[in-house]
């Protein structure tokens, strides 16, 4: 089975939000999938019909969570996905422990901070969590997406972006002008590719922590 073109990352304003496309755009060489081993039954429908029925009984939520709600779509599946990654961390052990599990641990890496988000994609905004360590700047989907690599093929799969962070050559933040409580963070790597990540429950720690790391490998390759 050929591999997928995954959506490409772009301007939350030029994002669609249509089915999750796997063939829209060139990949990038900091994306990537992470397939769901299939088990002979439908990984995600069973989880979300229970989830969906305990997210719709959830009282109203903090400003900054329910911004965060607000960027998905639906809210219900944002909702949905938020229960589903406290659900993962508790049974993982912690921020940590899952990010050793989700990615290949580099040798002296240290996680630093998590924060949930969304990256904004040609497909539409994909919600998840963003790790950051003393070597890199890494995203994962809350959840496996759907795609069809053929009409009756159904596969699911985690939507990966990992950037190391001597690859990393800007972290700006950004806003709507006609919103601005839609707070963006615009991230660009040495060689061209953009990142949009919005949505955050705590932006203006997220976008602190991104700075911090960025200038702190700065001043490392600066010693070589």
């Amino acid at each position: 089975m050929a591999r997928p073109i995954l959506p490409h990352p772009q301007h939350p304003s030029s994002s669609s939000n249509n089915q999750f496309n796997m063939a829209s755009h060139n990949n990038s060489p900091y994306l990537s999938i992470s397939p769901v081993p299939s088990s002979g039954s439908r990984p995600m429908g069973t989880l979300c019909n229970a989830l969906s029925r305990c997210a719709r009984k959830a009282e109203a939520l903090a400003d900054d969570f329910w911004n965060h709600l607000r960027v998905s779509p639906s809210i219900t599946d944002a909702a949905v996905a938020r229960i589903a990654q406290g659900t993962k961390l508790l049974a993982e052990g912690g921020h940590d422990r899952l990010f050793r599990q989700t990615f290949q641990i580099l040798p002296g890496e240290k996680l630093l901070h998590s924060y949930v988000c969304y990256l904004s994609t040609s497909s539409g905004p994909v919600i998840g969590t963003l790790y950051i360590s003393n070597k890199r700047i890494a995203f994962c989907s809350d959840y496996p997406l759907c795609y069809y690599d053929a009409p009756g093929y159904q596969h699911w799969m985690y939507y990966k972006v990992v950037i190391e962070l001597d690859k990393l050559a800007t972290v700006d933040p950004s806003a709507n002008r006609l919103n601005p409580s839609e707070k963006y963070i615009h991230m660009i790597t040495r060689d061209g590719y953009e990142f949009w990540f919005m949505g955050f429950i705590s932006y203006d720690k997220a976008l602190k922590s991104l700075n911090e790391a960025l200038q702190h490998s700065c001043r490392t390759l600066s010693l070589f």
